[in-house]
This record gives C-alpha cells, structure tokens and sequence, in this order.
C-alpha cells in the first residue's frame, strides 16, 4: 500500500506540473524514515526543492529545451499564479514575441487592456502531454481568454470563474449548438469543464462581443499563427471569416470559454 501510494503521488505530481514527482522521489531519498519527524521533513524539503526549481532554477534551464517563461507585464500576465506554480507558462521564443505582438496591439485600442493567458506548455520535452489538453505538448500552443464586460458595459480584465475555464459563452436559441451536436453523438466530455470553474466569483460579467473580435482580429493578423479554436457559433456572432479559426473537433473540449492559438 505504501508503494502503491508512492506511486500514485509521483504520477499526480508529474501529470500537473512535470516536475513534481521526481523532485517528490527527491525528497523521500533525502529524509530516511528512521529520521524523526520525517513526513513532515519530507514535506518541508519537497515543498523547498519544488518552489526553488519551479521559480529560481527552471526558467534558467527551459531555453535549453527551446521554452522560455512567459514574463508578465502591464499588458500580459497569467489569470491565476497556479499557473506559474505548476510550470505551465512556458512557449516556445516565437510565440512569446506573438504574445507581446498581440498584447500590445491591444493596448492601443484600449488603454487598460491585458491579454490573460490561461495553459500554455510545461518547459521541458516536446510530446511530453500537458493534461486535460491534446496538443499542448510542444511549445507553439496557448489558451487566452474571451474578453469581458461589467453590468455598465464597461470593459474589464476580469474573468467570470477562477481557473479561466468552464464559464462559456452559449448559443442563444437562432444559433448553432456544437455542444448540443457532440453530445448528441456520444462525445461526453465536450463540455467537461464546467467542472474546472474553481468557482465563479464574478459570474456577473457579460462577453463582450466588440472587445473579443478585437483581440481575435489581432491574433489573426499575426503572421506566425496557424490555427486559432473557437466555437462556431461564436465567430458567427462576431461575423469573423478566416482559414485560420478552425474546429477542434467533437473528441476536444468546448471553446466559448477561451481562445486557444497556435504558432506553424
């Protein structure tokens, strides 16, 4: 049973954070159990070597596998530190100079504007899977979120739920429901992250047509980017038309909750 737990934490670890695990195993290495108190010093040593890897150590060593972390700013940063605290704000140098492109551009039209990212890729070994998602396992992909505005119309950086995920944008009633149709054909988890809300404290927040079709239009002007995923039925509201906005497919998960982007 010890074993088998063992085993279990070094798996999760691993799968949200690529480094945990081995850092976990580490720290069993360095704390004998004949030590006194050696659960807890386990997890003061696991808790240090994860934390000075995660934020000292690993952004030095990510450009040697052809990652960089992306570096907050006025104009772009993370919708939540989880993100930086499990390593999934690294990209390749080429769509960090994209981020900045987009983010920048976006401040022309609004002044207090910020483009938040949610996932983007662990910083080491291409293929190596960034879980829930499918393909962001090489440095070129992201998901940024939709754009929002409060009950006076006024747009905002907030987001309505906390991960940045699972609050989605539906199809009104003359729109066409991709969810409605996956699920319809035995794809259930096309919506499966409603449950990965974390909650939704600003759950008041409406989308804001004017301001996502800006930032989309921005993405799209980008040369380097190859393929954008949202929903069908929005990009029919904002009346956009482009090789580059594509389907993900009924086997991935909805996107009228985030954009997601990526590089050739």
């Amino acid at each position: 049973m010890k074993l088998f737990t063992r085993i279990l934490i070094t798996v999760i670890l691993t799968i949200v954070s690529q480094i945990g695990g081995a850092l976990y195993l580490i720290s069993i290495v360095l704390i004998p159990k004949k030590s006194n108190s050696h659960i807890f010093k386990r997890a003061s040593v696991f808790v240090s070597l994860y934390l000075l890897f995660t934020f000292l150590i690993i952004p030095h060593i990510a450009p040697i596998f052809g990652r960089v972390k992306i570096e907050d700013s006025k104009t772009l940063e993370s919708h939540s530190f989880f993100y930086k605290l499990l390593n999934r704000n690294y990209v390749r140098p080429e769509l960090h100079d994209v981020l900045i492109t987009i983010a920048e551009e976006g401040r022309k039209a609004n002044k207090d504007f910020k483009l938040i990212y949610l996932d983007a890729n662990f910083p080491f070994i291409d293929n190596f899977p960034l879980l829930p998602h499918l393909s962001h396992n090489d440095g070129k992909k992201i998901d940024v979120t939709l754009m929002y505005q409060n009950k006076a119309g006024v747009q905002t950086n907030l987001k309505p739920s906390r991960s940045g995920y699972g609050a989605f944008v539906e199809p009104n009633e003359v729109e066409f429901s991709q969810t409605h149709f996956c699920k319809e054909n035995g794809y259930w988890q096309y919506d499966y992250p409603k449950y990965l809300t974390l909650g939704t404290p600003n759950d008041e927040l409406v989308f804001s047509n004017d301001g996502t079709k800006r930032l989309l239009t921005s993405i799209l002007e980008v040369e380097a980017v190859g393929k954008i995923f949202i929903e069908q039925h929005l990009k029919a509201r904002m009346s956009l038309t482009n090789d580059k906005l594509r389907f993900q497919g009924c086997g991935a998960v909805r996107h009228d909750d985030h954009i997601h982007f990526q590089i050739k």
